[in-house]
């Protein structure tokens, strides 16, 4: 049996280990770092990097790597060995400060946005001291972040680290109004990741989940999740071995793996995290989602992290559960029982609401992909349009303080901010509406829109950038104000009547709600191109650049990559789908068919008069729908190249969204009307039922 306390952390460079393996001095002035950011000096520095080359070649470690998070969405790394050459021929085992802190990999052959060009090709690593270093197989890994020689981010950790700044900068100067002196406000996420486990040799039998991580192709099985019997139904031996495996490495890797169980869809299922700052969870995910790939195959199974990788059924997303605390612990989002905690809580409610109302487009472009535009608005996935859930009782408390009603019927005066006590609102009294993007759940906010297979470090970094331009602004107003609860009271009151269009507690699938929506002036940015093409809005760049996130040439370039990543994504899709068509589709039905035709005319030879209905009835109808499947991919043929044709990036990706996705979803449909009518022996690829009912 595993022992979880000595196995948890194994492999990390904690601050347990630093304190056991660095000087007193060293230790004390690396906390500094850690703790207030001050910068790290180089004779530290090369104490650190011996303290952590010993440890890690005690581990077993040969290399180490710098590893950051490129515009890619995955992870990079180059690794290097420790060795050094001596003049007479061995070799010993080195690292300095200076290859601890910095490293230098080719920064063009990464997305830019245009930056870097292969003649530009220096870029910089350089090591984030707030993430633990871990090693990896034989390789030490120093989570770092990635920017240009000219300065610019080309990395998703550098804008995250800036906007965590930007809100504790911020948050901090609302918490002095109050009387509080904290010297640090963070984030905290505990993303919850679900996925889906196939057998892998079925999966290899599948150039769509191969090179797309999604199924193109497919007919409806005969059970799907109608019966709702899957969810948090018994694990099956083999997903119970591969849970037991995951968890033993993600523990040795620090990773707080809490939660597993069977998801809504046949085969889907769920890891949830215990909640960690924000950096740190953000990098921890991305591990997570290696080691979840790499621990599947151990075990002759395939993990999908696609965002819909089967139609019909429930998408996977990844819930992001964020709130803010000081570094005293308290949770800025839990409710108060005061007046003054009260009135604090409200405060940092109302500018949350007022950020999300303001910036919709924001968060939605936040979570834009090719992939989760299939998953949102159905299957337990939220809507493309961003609203708020309060729960009712949270509902109701603003509601009387918009309206200067009293909370209660049975209360006859108003309810005053920094007078009143929040009525008691237990954590679990807010009820967990699926249909909302952006859900209060008794301590924090659950943004339910993040795809699975997306690093969550742009949804956070968004989320941490418009929070924080709202505090700036409520803190610039409240700092001049001569009675601060008069105010206080007005702002609140003020900014929640302004912003109430954003609150729905309703289900958010209702046709109804869409209308609503529209009515209410909500967006609703349907596609990937539709919710990008608001990204350079002046509104928004004024933001990012004001904030210190992003500049306007990072913003730019983010444009640039998101609408050619999104091209190319759809671009690989059919090509896919044309070769599957050709090479594997239509081949297996003229198979069938000429097997058919044969027994016909064998079967006529036989009994003479025999009228053969059944066997030229299927004949008939595959000849008719093979026809129409060509029919079908010569059109999305004739799309596609349209599409790629477009001199403009926006203009191309709108034409893969309004023209070569429906083409594609027809050509799909009709694939789905053959697959029924083959034999077993005849199918040219596994089908959802092997797929989703054989692990």
């Amino acid at each position: 049996m595993t022992n979880v306390p000595e196995l948890f952390g194994s492999m990390v460079f904690n601050q347990k280990t630093m304190k056991d393996r660095l000087p007193k001095e060293t230790f004390k002035a690396l906390k500094k770092t850690l703790d207030n950011g001050e910068p790290l000096q180089l004779d530290v520095a090369n104490v650190v990097a011996h303290a952590m080359k010993e440890w890690a070649i005690e581990k077993g470690a040969t290399h180490y790597t710098h590893w950051f998070q490129p515009l890619t969405g995955v992870t990079a790394e180059k690794h290097d060995s420790f060795i050094n050459p001596q003049d007479d021929g061995t070799v010993i085992m080195s690292f300095s400060g200076k290859e601890l802190v910095k490293g230098e990999p080719d920064a063009s052959s990464f997305p830019s946005g245009g930056h870097r060009a292969t003649f530009e090709a220096r870029g910089y690593t350089v090591w984030d001291p707030t993430s633990y270093p871990f090693i990896k197989e034989h390789t030490l890994c120093i989570p770092t972040a990635f920017c240009s020689y000219t300065g610019e981010a080309l990395d998703k950790k550098t804008p995250l680290l800036r906007s965590m700044e930007a809100l504790d900068t911020q948050a901090k100067r609302i918490l002095k109004l109050f009387g509080k002196d904290v010297s640090h406000v963070a984030t905290t996420v505990g993303p919850e990741q679900e996925y889906f486990i196939v057998d892998h040799d079925l999966w290899a039998q599948r150039k769509d989940l191969r090179m797309t991580g999604r199924t193109l192709f497919g007919a409806k099985p005969s059970k799907g999740q109608e019966m709702d019997d899957q969810y948090f139904a018994a694990l099956n031996p083999r997903i119970v071995k591969y849970m037991e495996d995951l968890n033993d490495t993600l523990w040795k890797y620090g990773i707080l793996s809490k939660t597993e169980h069977n998801e809504v869809a046949p085969a889907q299922h769920e890891m949830a995290p215990i909640f960690s700052t924000t950096n740190l969870s953000v990098d921890q995910n991305q591990l997570t989602m290696e080691v979840m790939k790499k621990v599947a195959k151990r075990h002759g199974l395939e993990c999908l992290l696609h965002e819909k990788p089967f139609a019909g059924l429930n998408g996977s997303g990844k819930h992001n559960n964020w709130s803010m605390s000081t570094n005293f612990g308290e949770n800025l989002l839990e409710p108060g029982k005061t007046p003054e905690s009260n009135a604090q809580f409200l405060l940092f409610l109302t500018a949350i609401l007022k950020a999300v109302d303001e910036n919709q487009d924001l968060l939605r472009i936040s979570v834009a992909s090719a992939g989760n535009d299939h998953r949102l608005g159905a299957n337990e996935a939220p809507p493309a349009i961003i609203s708020v859930y309060l729960g009712d009782e949270l509902y109701s408390v603003l509601e009387a303080l918009k309206d200067g009603k009293p909370y209660k019927a049975d209360k006859q005066e108003k309810m005053t901010i920094g007078a009143d006590v929040l009525p008691p609102i237990p954590k679990d009294s807010t009820d967990r509406n699926r249909t909302s993007p952006f859900a209060f759940t008794g301590n924090k906010f659950e943004f339910r829109s993040a795809g699975s297979s997306a690093s969550i470090a742009t949804p956070n970094t968004t989320l941490d950038a418009i929070v924080a331009d709202v505090l700036k602004a409520f803190a610039d107003e409240l700092e001049k104000s001569a009675d601060f609860e008069k105010s206080l009271n007005e702002l609140i009151v003020r900014e929640v009547k302004s912003h109430w269009r954003i609150v729905f507690n309703g289900n958010g699938y209702d046709e109804a709600w869409k209308v609503e929506a529209k009515n209410r002036g909500l967006l609703e940015l349907k596609t990937t191109p539709d919710a990008v093409e608001h990204y350079l809005d002046e509104k928004n760049v004024k933001l990012f650049t004001e904030m210190g996130v992003y500049t306007r040439e990072e913003m730019e370039a983010h444009y640039d990559i998101k609408l050619e990543k999104y091209c190319q994504l759809l671009n690989i899709e059919v090509n896919t789908m044309q070769e599957m068509i050709y090479k594997d589709i239509l081949p297996a039905v003229y198979k069938y068919m000429s097997d058919v035709s044969k027994t016909v005319i064998d079967l006529k030879a036989v009994v003479p008069g025999a009228k053969a209905k059944a066997e030229t009835s299927v004949l008939a109808t595959l000849d008719s729908l093979t026809d129409a499947l060509v029919e079908k991919s010569e059109a999305l043929a004739k799309v596609h190249e349209a599409a790629k044709s477009c001199g403009d990036s926006l203009a191309s990706a709108k034409a893969y969204a309004e023209k070569v996705v429906p083409a594609m979803a027809d050509a799909r449909a009709v694939y789905d009307e053959i697959e029924p009518l083959l034999g077993e022996g005849y199918k040219p690829f596994p089908c959802y039922e092997d797929l989703l009912f054989c692990v």
